[in-house]
């Protein structure tokens, strides 16, 4: 089925007023995404609250993917479980497919008819046997071509004070391998989610990987969202001198489950350059990365020549 990924000034135009972008006015938002600036690339990053129904998942992302492009976007950042959010513990095994499955493939071929990289965090990939999967953050080029998988490291096996008790390891497979791989916006460092709490990662990302730019697909839950969300993603920035996209699930996706929303692009001073105005809405937010500042930021203060080596920190016999 050929999607057209084209919309008209008038759709545009909604497009563009769903989404939040550093300007003053709507004519200025879409004037700056017909051009960005020479040394930059835009991204957009969404926000969404999935179901237990693939197709309608699949809808809103279609949605999100083509305001992206009118926007003027290179890439478009998805959260985690941006394909399924289950019911009840269990049902995403039911669901959980190879990435040469159906699912996976209908959105190689939304990115390739829409000419756009998608970032696809947190899919169920069906595991080496029946009781486990592997959640696992895709990226996929505009031509539809699989360019690098990450499975998730850190499992999310928490008592959340005030909330639901968590355990991701009872039908996840932890992920063992740290990824990152060049794209249109920058050299992309894949994490997911709970890896936001583990900065050995993101350092490593950053010092043996060369990282641009961090990806943080994610489905906080609402209380730790509210206290650690946003000054988290601001100190992993801060701390790699990088871009962080942090793509988020948002509000209630059935009766027992609920995140934090709060899709947000930050720079790599630390600074939030895009922010959907709704925390729990559905939409894009869209920024520049700009490669210049990364520089500068690097160049002015280079933590990459003080920083002492990892084995610096081994323990030495007494």
């Amino acid at each position: 089925m050929l999607l057209n990924c084209s919309l008209n000034g008038a759709s545009f135009h909604r497009a563009i007023r769903s989404s939040h972008v550093n300007s003053s006015t709507a004519r200025s938002r879409a004037e700056s995404a017909m051009a960005a600036a020479p040394n930059s690339v835009r991204v957009a990053a969404a926000q969404m609250t999935s179901i237990n129904d693939i197709a309608s998942n699949f809808s809103t992302c279609s949605r999100l993917v083509k305001e992206a492009v009118s926007a003027g976007a290179k890439m478009i950042c998805l959260p985690e479980n941006f394909s399924y959010v289950g019911q009840k513990s269990g049902d995403s095994l039911l669901i959980a497919e190879p990435l040469d499955g159906p699912i996976m493939q209908r959105y190689c071929s939304l990115a390739r008819e829409c000419g756009i990289w998608l970032s696809l965090g947190g899919f169920q990939e069906k595991g080496p046997d029946d009781a486990r999967l592997r959640n696992t953050h895709v990226i996929i080029d505009d031509a539809g071509n699989i360019r690098s998988t990450y499975s998730k490291i850190h499992l999310f096996d928490v008592d959340v004070p005030g909330g639901a008790v968590y355990k991701e390891s009872s039908f996840t497979e932890p992920g063992k391998d740290v990824a990152a791989v060049d794209s249109p916006i920058g050299r992309l460092g894949l994490t997911v989610c709970y890896d936001l709490r583990f900065p050995e990662l993101y350092q490593q990302l950053r010092f043996h990987h060369d990282a641009q730019v961090i990806l943080v697909p994610s489905a906080f839950t609402p209380v730790t969202g509210q206290a650690h969300w946003e000054v988290l993603l601001r100190a992993r920035a801060i701390e790699t001198q990088c871009y962080v996209i942090a793509s988020a699930q948002a509000g209630k996706h059935n009766e027992k489950r609920e995140s934090y929303g709060e899709t947000l692009i930050i720079d790599p001073w630390g600074t939030v350059v895009g922010r959907l105005p709704d925390r729990l809405s559905t939409g894009i937010t869209v920024a520049d990365i700009d490669f210049s500042l990364i520089d500068s930021v690097r160049g002015k203060m280079p933590i990459a020549k003080h920083r002492k080596p990892f084995d610096f920190w081994r323990p030495t016999p007494l």
